[in-house]
């Protein structure tokens, strides 16, 4: 077993590797770009090197430098984890000339599995079924568009070097061809540097579904069975789960003897997925699945495998990379209940998806043990920590088992559904909505489930009534409240600011005798903040005074006037930081700022007098 380990990555991932390497007793080592100097996967390392800038063109994919750290430690070996240079043939090369062990399969078998169509052609002469299609080296654009017509439309352009659905083209019809051409090859030759293509028949309602494969330095390969990870948004995965739905046993066996077939025939070592797409429009049958692409690396989804299994794959990797065989026989492998795992990501459905970037002040997820089922969390983070504008902003990867499928659905339903994180975004309120769709809670799932109802599920969620209420009373005073009943019908109402925004809640309980600035609410895997709303803070000053107030005890982050300064309506005066949250405060009207009593790094109380704008009128009056 080797002694000594790089992780060649970052996040959730290096955290991952790491945890496994510690189990065996073997010493690990980080590489951390100048954005992650504080992030979980190198407090986790025995050791870590500093590679670079943020940006990953100089830090993570210099593979010079990666192999300079695992030199200047002492690393026996080097992990790539997924992404970044995890398929890259000449890194995996480099690593091993300079006498490091590669954990990762061949450079042979990532260059073979490398492009589309040349795979493509490897596996139909092995035996194993290809989307129909063309493939040819004659890239003219009249070739192309005949092929296309005798396959028949919808087809599908797709860049042979591409990936993660870049340089893919729907084309439904003859019409359409030439100009979805065009863009494929453009979008192709900038993100992979090349530009050709091949054509496949498009699968109306396709399911994603993979087989993991493991081979070792001594010629086995074995399965561990599927994946479906079907459920896509933009050709990214959202949710995954293993086994399949509606797979029976003798379809199982002819897709995972395919992908067996598909390992050998590029003499594969370690952790392989063989990705197929089938047509899901009815019933799986196995010359209705047809393969699509290899990945010669851990896929992201790789704990559901595991849950199933009870199967450490890190650990295969390593014992496979140290020379030992395969610790189990295909015989020795069985399937044991379900899993599913969802990703969290800083990201905000209610605006596009858009990243979410900031300081992780809150992050709590749910209980890995419930009434029902196990979970797990794999994540790279911590609360306190920086999601940062230079990387994938996952947060994190949510894992439940249970006996069968309902039972896995749920537990993760409930995991995302008591998690909460603030004040960055997460999509966790569109992952259960996603998982409690009609369809994919039957099993039915394809490919475009998503495109078509991923509106609905990313609706904004908001906080129940009683939740409200009880958070609201938390901030007003007992005094307040005299004479009220808890349970009593609502009898008062009160206006608070929830993110900003002004709402009004009833109130029927009795009130705080030490009444907040601020409360935290926290449902559905979402965080509000909840705070008294001020007319005067949110907008100026109530009666046209001009006198800003501090709505509640806060610091003042940034002044962006002086005393003296001509101001227009709606201008930012200066930003204060409460509750974890900044608030803009800005002049409720056009004139000159005549008192000035904030600086940048003060505290401040609430209702103390910040800044009074005189209007123009007074001035010359």
């Amino acid at each position: 077993m080797i002694k000594s380990l790089l992780i060649a990555n970052r996040g959730e991932i290096a955290c991952r590797v790491i945890r496994t390497a510690r189990s065996l007793g073997i010493r690990t080592i980080a590489v951390y770009s100048d954005a992650d100097a504080e992030a979980l996967h190198v407090r986790e390392a025995d050791e870590a090197v500093h590679i670079g800038p943020a940006p990953t063109r100089e830090s993570y994919l210099v593979g010079e430098k990666i192999i300079a750290a695992a030199k200047a430690t002492g690393a026996e070996a080097i992990h790539p984890g997924y992404g970044f240079l995890s398929e890259n043939a000449e890194f995996a090369q480099a690593v091993m000339d300079a006498g490091i062990v590669w954990v990762g399969p061949n450079p042979s078998s990532i260059t073979a599995m490398g492009l589309k169509d040349a795979a493509k052609k490897l596996m139909a002469g092995a035996g194993v079924p290809v989307t129909p299609g063309f493939m040819g080296e004659d890239q003219s654009p009249g070739l192309l568009a005949d092929e296309a017509g005798k396959i028949g439309y919808p087809v599908l352009i797709k860049a042979v070097a591409g990936g993660g659905g870049k340089g893919m083209r729907l084309v439904e019809s003859e019409e359409d061809f030439a100009d979805a051409l065009a863009s494929c090859k453009r979008e192709a030759a900038s993100s992979f540097g090349n530009d050709h293509v091949l054509i496949e028949k498009y699968i109306a309602s396709p399911r994603h579904i993979e087989v993991q494969v493991f081979g070792d330095k001594h010629g086995h390969v074995v399965h561990l069975f599927e994946r479906d990870c079907s459920l896509q948004r933009r050709h990214q995965k959202v949710i995954e789960e293993a086994p399949a739905p509606g797979m029976d046993v003798a379809t199982r066996e002819a897709l995972c003897a395919a992908a067996v077939r598909a390992a050998k025939a590029v003499d594969y070592v370690g952790a392989g997925t063989i990705e197929f797409i089938a047509d899901g429009s009815g019933k799986l049958a196995a010359d209705k699945i047809w393969f699509m692409e290899m990945n010669t690396r851990l896929q992201v989804e790789h704990p559901v495998t595991e849950e199933i299994t009870g199967v450490d794959l890190v650990e295969w990797q390593l014992r496979v990379a140290s020379g030992e065989p395969l610790p189990l026989s295909q015989e020795d492998l069985t399937i044991d209940g379900w899993a599913m795992e969802a990703r969290l990501y800083a990201e905000d459905p209610a605006k596009g998806f858009l990243p979410s970037i900031g300081t992780l002040e809150l992050l709590q997820f749910g209980e890995a043990e419930g009434a029902y089922g196990r979970g797990r969390i794999d994540t790279g983070v911590y609360e306190g920590a920086e999601v940062s504008p230079h990387y994938d902003p996952m947060i994190a990867k949510v894992i439940a088992w249970g006996e069968d499928r309902d039972e896995a659905r749920e537990r993760l339903g409930e995991m995302l559904q008591d998690s909460a994180v603030w004040p960055v975004k997460t999509n966790a309120s569109f992952l259960v909505k996603a998982l409690e769709h009609p369809d994919f809670a039957a099993g039915k799932v394809d490919t475009g489930l998503i495109g078509r109802d991923g509106e609905a599920m990313s609706e904004p969620p908001v906080p129940s009534d009683d939740v409200l209420q009880a958070a609201a009373e938390a901030l007003v005073p007992l005094t307040d409240m005299a004479g009220f009943r808890l349970n009593a019908a609502p009898r008062r109402a009160a206006w608070f600011l929830l993110d900003g925004e002004k709402v009004e809640i009833a109130l029927t309980g009795e009130g705080s005798e030490e009444p907040a600035t601020g409360v935290l609410v926290t449902e559905q895997g979402q965080a509000w903040l909840l705070s008294p709303w001020r007319h005067d803070a949110a907008h100026g000053a109530a009666d046209g005074s001009g006198a800003i107030i501090a709505p509640m005890p806060g610091k003042v982050i940034s002044v962006e006037v002086e005393k003296g300064d001509t101001v227009t309506k709606g201008q930012k005066l200066l930003t204060l930081e409460a509750m974890k949250m900044e608030h803009t405060l800005t002049a409720p009207f056009d004139g000159t700022v005549a008192e000035l009593n904030a600086s940048a790094g003060a505290q401040v109380q609430v209702d103390a007098l910040l800044v009074k704008i005189e209007e123009a009128a007074e001035q010359e009056a």
